[in-house]
């Protein structure tokens, strides 16, 4: 706190405390409203790829590809370079890091064996892979590269050593923009890193005048109070694999569904155009969320586009009003039909039920198991995870369940269909907020190939690279984030509000 002091962040307001259930955090020494900018931290402070090229690791960076190339294992050197120099700038921030960590990385291996069947599992072995090649790597290039004969880890570097700043830089990365504001850069933020996660909106921005991170209180806080800050939309297996907690209540929380139209379909090449005009490709990785209802937008057109008979795929691509029938695929109040409604729901429920069948235990087993107070924190964070996947897909079965009956009542009634009419409001104020087609989705994951995974470094991170601070990849003590601007959250907030005002002169204009 006194070298923040002195080098220029706020230091009033609050303090660093220790909490039972999430370690250390920051408290409220006073009242803080809602929206209040009550932190800040200048560049100076941040450990940055850019400072790294500018300390003793830069000869190596400047000669080695992967350095180069990664960010964050430069950052990961960086961090080791530095820790071991008593007199570096950043000892007071390095010595406030924990000396190990809950990630992956740290886990025995019977405590592996419970993230069987889970979607983390696979991740888990690519993240601990991909790490161990990474510190065989470099092992040899600081003991025979003539760029790495100043490194004060010549003499001494361990597995330990490298896990250690792997799990460190994941758990606290973030992207910001570079002093001109011309491109992004990976940084470590001190003080700010050492507030936790909950539910709620990303309230940290990158203050380009007056070169700092600002972060503004997530809500109103009482002296005494943890302050909290919001992660970003992340998957509680994504908070395991990166951030090395499990987050109760995750507003976020999802399943991920691989999904493809088969070349061996007789009807595959309609429904690829038809999905192509809808932005959508004919394999993807889609979500199945914890909320109601447990499918996007994007999911719902591919589903209905999946389970179209000839005749409506034909009415999609040639029939009358074609491109209004691409423009409902992914509204839930336009059904293609009440038969295509009835067959997607009847497949989810299905696929759901599926998986459901590949884990070893059940629900029950797995709640009757977290009963147990011996378990070491990361076997709990295991169960934890495998029970709330299930949970979600067993969500998901009832809630196909129930629409399937919900439109087979509508089918046998004979209800007429709802039409579209272009002055529909009810399109443009869809409850779904990512209903608007066309999109664009994400390709289906890929297996890296042996060469590339040299490169799959410390941490792997879903969606288009974050710009800012404290969202979807954000990780103070745990997890890497995402923002959508390099704005200060005031300017940001502004430009929210006069696309909100834009939205609604547009709807108007239509009625």
């Amino acid at each position: 706190m006194t070298w923040a002091k002195e080098n220029g962040a706020s230091s009033e307001g609050f303090e660093i405390a220790y909490f039972p259930l999430e370690g250390y955090g920051l408290k409220a020494a006073r009242d803080i409203k809602s929206e209040e900018l009550f932190l800040w931290i200048p560049r100076r402070m941040l450990m940055t790829v850019e400072s790294a090229k500018n300390s003793v690791l830069g000869p190596l960076y400047s000669q080695d590809r992967i350095l180069q190339a990664m960010g964050n294992i430069a950052l990961a050197f960086h961090l080791l370079c530095e820790r071991a120099d008593p007199n570096s700038f950043w000892q007071p921030y390095i010595k406030t890091l924990p000396s190990d960590y809950a990630t992956p990385l740290y886990f025995e291996e019977e405590e592996v064996q419970y993230l069987q069947s889970t979607q983390a599992i696979h991740d888990v072995y690519s993240q601990y892979k991909n790490t161990a090649r990474q510190y065989a790597y470099f092992y040899r290039v600081i003991q025979t590269h003539p760029n790495a004969s100043k490194l004060p880890l010549k003499d001494s570097f361990t597995f330990d050593d490298y896990r250690w700043a792997v799990s460190s830089v994941m758990t606290r990365q973030n992207q910001i923009p570079t002093e001109d504001g011309s491109r992004v850069t990976l940084a470590l933020i001190p003080l700010w890193d050492m507030c936790n996660h909950t539910n709620g909106l990303i309230t940290t921005g990158y203050n380009l005048e007056d070169d700092r991170c600002e972060c503004v209180a997530l809500q109103d806080y009482s002296a005494g109070e943890q302050i909290y800050i919001f992660y970003g939309t992340r998957s509680n297996a994504e908070f395991v694999i990166h951030n090395g907690f499990f987050f109760d209540g995750n507003a976020h929380d999802r399943v991920k569904i691989k999904l493809g139209v088969s070349k061996s379909d007789r009807l595959y090449a309609m429904k690829a155009e038809v999905l192509a005009r809808a932005g959508i490709p004919t394999s993807s990785v889609f979500a199945l969320h914890c909320s109601d209802p447990p499918i996007s937008s994007q999911l719902l057109a591919f589903l209905r586009v999946f389970c179209m008979s000839e005749d409506e795929l034909k009415h999609h691509l040639m029939g009358e009003q074609a491109i209004d029938k691409i423009f409902t695929l992914g509204n839930f109040e336009f059904p293609v039909s009440w038969d295509n409604e009835i067959k997607l729901w009847t497949f989810l429920e299905t696929r759901a039920s599926l998986l459901l069948k590949t884990y070893k235990t059940d629900i029950k087993e797995d709640s009757s198991l977290l009963e147990n107070t011996d378990l070491s924190f990361p076997a709990r964070m295991a169960i934890s995870l495998r029970l709330a996947e299930k949970e979600i897909l067993e969500k998901v079965v009832k809630s196909a369940v129930t629409k399937r009956e919900h439109f087979e009542k509508h089918l046998k009634e004979g209800t007429p269909l709802p039409k579209y009419e272009e002055n529909n409001i009810a399109l443009l104020e869809n409850t779904v907020t990512d209903s608007k087609l066309p999109i664009v989705l994400r390709q289906l994951d890929g297996e890296a190939d042996e060469d590339s995974e040299m490169l799959n470094v410390i941490t792997e991170v879903d969606g288009p690279s974050s710009e800012l601070i404290n969202g979807k990849d954000f990780v103070p003590n745990g997890s890497q984030s995402k923002s959508d601007t390099h704005l200060d959250p005031k300017e940001t907030g502004k430009k929210s509000a006069d696309a909100k005002e834009s939205l609604a002169e547009g709807i108007e204009e239509r009625k």
